[in-house]
């Protein structure tokens, strides 16, 4: 699986969001660092989404199996 970076150059520095995951943005004063930061909000954002998807299953019966997603 591929995500797609987006970058912008603003007066501050950059800021940056994945196309693919909502909620995954950032600021910083260099490319580099918003690159950095990019790839901690993606983690942070996923992480949240796992912990909020495991308190709506708690209790239920379901079934978790890893999914791979092939690259293009």
């Amino acid at each position: 699986m591929k995500l797609t970076a987006v970058f912008q150059k603003v007066p501050e520095g950059y800021i940056g969001f994945v196309e693919e995951l909502r909620g995954a943005n950032t600021q910083a004063p260099t490319l580099d660092e918003a690159r950095e930061s990019l790839s901690e909000a993606v983690e942070l954002v996923l992480e949240a989404n796992r912990t909020l998807s495991e308190e709506a299953i708690q209790g239920k019966e379901v079934i978790r199996e890893p999914l791979i997603i092939a690259a293009e």
